[in-house]
């Protein structure tokens, strides 16, 4: 059976995506503050913050708000411009200017109705997570969602790199793979939007499919059989972009952040939130049991489903899905997926040691498959091998 699969993926400089940077840079600052607080012995384990950061970002105005328990001080405003500015959004003419850019904050504690069922280890609201893993891809991710956040990543360095060629921060990226009996094949399309300056109009095609695409689909010659379509700037104008073309809003890019739409999602977003919410903590352990069953090689591509209830530690429901792939019995997948990991919020919080890890650069280019984040590391593989 042949199918067509696309993903998309956004730059760092997306609207959306900039919301993304800033709650999360927010929620760094908040978990180095436990940490000094912590090591200067002022505040207990049980005193740690909690936090859930919105941001939304309109025309010359970003708005902070949402929950914070935290016994340290953050500046929010000076984060909320470093993390702009940081990311190419100086000026009024490429969109933003984090220096001048109205920052209003509205913020207030967490509700003490949610805090007496986390206080004693229990998921902080109810929901569903959904973890993904498959071998069509080294860091075992699906492969067209892995070529855009390529695309994008290489946007970025192509920006940062060669600004005499006139890109801007804002772009986007959306890839479409031929599957036969459900293995890739072929890229079939490609498509990328990059915001550039005015006097670079007419030269842009070329200049992106010169230094953005041709670079990346160099390193997946093998699915390269046949030409692709390619849409580049297919408007003809992106000179307006960012905050200024577009509203942005911490968590409108889950697909993007997760599986490109390979698999399911429960709806929750993770930035700006701490580990003691499991739409993100428990949706980082989905993904690290997925991994670790294809890595273990009791499945090519794997699915595990979470399902938490508010004050409860442990999940409701753990489902599995093998997709056809499975090696051994898929209850068997299951009973050891159960013996292995605790994945109460408490225990994905001690295994990932997701109190010190720093969450901001999981807001661009996906929170999963990059090697580097603590959920991408496999160490229980023998584990679940049962040797």
């Amino acid at each position: 059976m042949i199918q067509i699969h696309t993903s998309e993926s956004v730059s760092e400089g997306h609207p959306d995506k900039v919301a993304d940077q800033i709650s999360d840079a927010l929620l760094d600052a908040f978990l180095e503050e436990d940490r000094r607080l912590l090591s200067e012995g002022k505040i207990t384990e049980a005193q740690r913050c909690r936090v859930a950061i919105e941001t939304m970002l309109a025309h010359g105005c970003a708005i902070v708000s949402g929950e914070v328990s935290s016994s340290g001080y953050v500046e929010v405003q000076n984060i909320v411009r470093e993390t702009i500015n940081s990311i190419g959004y100086t000026s009024t003419e490429v969109g933003f200017d984090g220096g001048s850019c109205g920052v209003l904050v509205a913020i207030q504690p967490q509700s003490p109705d949610i805090a007496q069922g986390v206080d004693t280890g229990g998921a902080g609201d109810q929901g569903m997570m959904f973890g993904y893993a498959t071998d069509e891809t080294p860091e075992r991710m699906p492969l067209a969602l892995s070529i855009s956040h390529a695309l994008m990543r290489e946007s970025v360095f192509v920006r940062n790199s060669k600004p005499d060629l006139g890109f801007r921060p804002d772009a986007k990226a959306q890839v479409s793979v031929v599957y036969e009996d459900g293995r890739p094949v072929r890229i079939d399309t490609v498509v990328v939007s990059q915001q550039h300056s005015e006097e670079i109009t007419d030269q842009m095609q070329d200049l992106v499919r010169e230094h953005i695409i041709e670079p990346v689909l160099a390193k997946y010659q093998q699915y390269l059989d046949g030409k692709p379509t390619y849409h580049i700037n297919p408007t003809g104008r992106f000179v307006r972009g960012g905050p200024a073309g577009d509203t942005g809003l911490t968590g409108r890019k889950i697909i993007v952040d997760t599986y490109g739409g390979m698999a399911p999602h429960g709806g929750g977003a993770f930035s700006g939130k701490d580990p003691t919410k499991v739409d993100r903590s428990a949706a980082y352990m989905a993904r690290h049991v997925a991994k670790t069953v294809v890595e273990a090689g009791l499945a090519d591509r794997f699915q595990v489903a979470l399902a938490y209830a508010i004050g409860v530690a442990q999940p409701v429901a753990v489902n599995v899905e093998t997709f056809g792939t499975e090696k051994i019995d898929r209850e068997e997948i299951a009973k050891r997926i159960k013996s292995v990991f605790d994945m109460s919020p408490r225990g994905i919080n001690q295994h990932l040691g997701l109190r010190d890890a720093r969450y901001r650069d999981t807001a661009r280019n996906g929170h999963f498959g990059n090697p580097n984040f603590p959920w991408e590391k496999c160490t229980k593989v023998e584990e679940m091998r049962g040797s």
